[in-house]
């Protein structure tokens, strides 16, 4: 870990917010243009789309997340060589591919599931979700944290409609699995198509890039312990996600309310991927990111006090989904913050972390399956689920004193 240098005076914070926040080689655009604003809305649309299917449970819906966020590491270096449109055009041919995939395996071959949702999808949104969210850092500067809020709001709102769609396909007979699953291709389809029309390309390079020094990663404790602590908040995070509507059933609930309950999830979950990004802007990132990380961790524990109650299970659904979704609105910009000089890329950082971070994601799930077992003893995964988010807590925390120390401020 780097020593800690004596704190700056209130204009050098200035100056060394400027210098990290705002300055970046091959940032063109000016903040607020009507290309910044075009590319806003298309990631928007963007993550929609590959947020769509992701609904399965253990290893299916694990492997699709993972792959989306771990194959950020290779796709933000091609973006960083400018190949930005190529790999959204790539992704969303890929993924739009794996569902009409999906729509014609058989619901009793998993292999064919796995195949077709798991690693296909998964493979197709990495390309697009990472370079989506890493491509805004080129066109927002002090509104950066906000703009990304705003793209990764759109998983939420494809979390409402997907699936209230597809229930109702599927249970209509004249439709069916098969032709629930196109429609929702067809759907993803034309978003990816807007999206991708709609997205900038790379600003043009003024000068020839410096060569992204790997190696400061690997010595830069804030960095380090932020990452090991998102990785290990993740194998908590995603619980409520996969498995609160059979929770809800298990303790009683009707099935109708326990489908309709995902919906209610992801709506607060849009809010919650605004509002703590805007107030970042004067908390601090890492400030605001500790608290949500913290509150989901307590939250966990609190559905030890959860029955079939309806109320109970909204409240839940509610508080959970605002604050994990500002936990997961927070980190791009938190990585993006960690950037020290000019001579660093923002979009190797934010790879490499969604890269590790993806370990907890993939195991996360079939972890919660494995604890659950066919007995359900739900006390197991709540405890397990509460504790690594408030690790993760400790260790994102751990990053926010560091950084306070750098900057000699306690708003980071």
């Amino acid at each position: 870990m780097n020593p800690s240098p004596t704190p700056l005076s209130s204009s050098e914070i200035q100056d060394y917010k400027s210098k990290t926040i705002h300055d970046e080689p091959l940032q063109q655009s000016p903040e607020g243009s009507f290309k910044a604003w075009c590319t806003l809305i298309g990631g928007f649309l963007a993550i929609t789309a590959v947020f769509a299917s992701a609904q399965a449970v253990s290893w299916i819906g694990s492997t699709q997340l993972a792959l989306m966020v771990a194959l950020g590491l290779p796709a933000v270096k091609l973006l960083d060589l400018g190949y930005f449109k190529v790999l959204t055009v790539i992704g969303s041919t890929i993924y739009v591919f794996s569902i009409f995939m999906l729509s014609i395996a058989h619901t009793s071959k998993y292999y064919q599931l796995f195949l077709s949702q798991g690693l296909a999808a998964g493979l197709g949104a990495g390309l697009v979700y990472v370079p989506v969210l890493a491509v805004q850092s080129h066109h927002w500067r002090r509104l950066r944290p906000v703009a990304m809020g705003i793209v990764i709001t759109r998983s939420s709102v494809g979390g409402i409609i997907f699936p209230i769609m597809l229930n109702n396909l599927f249970a209509n007979p004249n439709v069916g699995f098969a032709w629930g699953v196109r429609a929702s291709a067809f759907v993803c389809l034309g978003l990816l198509i807007v999206a991708n029309i709609l997205m900038t390309a790379n600003p043009p390079k003024t000068r020839k890039a410096d060569p992204p020094k790997l190696g400061v990663l690997f010595t830069d404790g804030a960095y380090i312990f932020g990452v090991l602590g998102a990785a290990v908040a993740d194998w908590g995070l995603f619980f409520p996600y996969f498995y609160l509507q059979l929770f809800a059933m298990v303790k009683g609930a009707d099935p109708t309310f326990s489908f309709y309950l995902l919906a209610i999830f992801n709506g607060s979950s849009i809010p919650g991927r605004i509002i703590p990004n805007v107030l970042s802007q004067k908390f601090g990132v890492f400030n605001t990111m500790t608290f949500c990380t913290f509150a989901c961790g307590i939250l966990i524990f609190g559905l030890f006090g959860v029955d079939n109650s309806v109320a109970a299970l909204v409240i839940f659904a509610i508080l959970y989904g605002f604050f994990s979704g500002g936990f997961i609105s927070l980190l791009a910009p938190a990585v993006a913050s960690l950037v020290k000089d000019e001579s660093e890329r923002r979009e190797i950082r934010l790879g490499f972390a969604y890269c590790i971070a993806s370990l907890g994601i993939l195991t996360g799930n079939p972890i919660a399956g494995a604890l659950l077992g066919e007995t359900f003893p739900w006390w197991r995964r709540i405890v397990f689920g509460a504790v690594m988010l408030l690790v993760g807590v400790v260790l994102i925390f751990i990053t926010r004193s560091i950084r306070a120390r750098q900057i000699g401020s306690q708003w980071v």
